[in-house]
């Protein structure tokens, strides 16, 4: 009969301890592994996450915030420029080279909000142009480029000077059970006074 020294029977009994704790430890890594991946097709079974589809949405999503205005007259590069919804008529102009010495900026309003295939017309001073070339504005705008407060859209309102989220709201609640007969009665929406109307007054009409 083989006989082992104290110290051979310990060697022995660490290299069987070692063998089953490796073999423990991938069978629990492989519990893990296969866990998980059950759990991952549970979930694209499910429709609770699909990695595909929202990488689509969010290509989507980015494409929706981008918009194509065309831009003529007094800038340096005339033409079709690209900006992310909610981007103003000066942003189109920084991209079509800038204004130029003779442009009119007097007829146009550079902090107005864009919106997808705008037309943006900058006259040049002392210019005569057709009604046509100074659609500069939505069809929520008057032939002039003001902004009609009784009909234009909330962001037509919020491209006006001083003229946020919170005021677009009251002006639209206030003609909707008042309506405006002259551009004057803006002032009776609160928190318009008279020096905000004064900066609004001439980019405005109520018709």
């Amino acid at each position: 009969m083989v006989s082992f020294t104290k110290k051979e029977q310990m060697g022995i009994l660490v290299i069987v301890f070692i063998i089953i704790l490796t073999f423990s430890f991938k069978f629990f890594i492989k519990d893990i592994i296969e866990t998980k991946r059950k759990n991952l097709e549970i979930i694209t079974t499910d429709g609770s996450i699909d990695i595909e589809k929202d990488e689509e949405n969010v290509i989507i999503d980015n494409e929706d915030k981008i918009i194509f205005v065309h831009i003529s007259g007094q800038v340096y590069k005339p033409g079709i420029v690209e900006l992310e919804l909610g981007k103003r008529v000066i942003d189109a102009v920084e991209l079509a080279g800038g204004l130029k010495k003779d442009a009119d900026i007097d007829r146009i309003n550079l902090a107005k909000k864009l919106v997808d295939e705008e037309k943006i017309y900058i006259p040049k001073i002392g210019e005569e142009i057709s009604d046509e070339m100074t659609l500069t504005t939505t069809s929520t705008q008057e032939e002039s480029g003001k902004i009609n407060i009784n009909t234009c859209s909330k962001g037509d309102l919020m491209s006006l000077p001083g003229i946020g989220d919170v005021l677009a709201d009251r002006i639209i609640e206030y003609r909707t059970t008042n309506g405006f007969k002259t551009v004057e009665d803006i002032k009776n929406v609160s928190g318009i006074g008279d020096k905000k109307f004064e900066a609004i007054k001439d980019l405005i009409t109520a018709k």
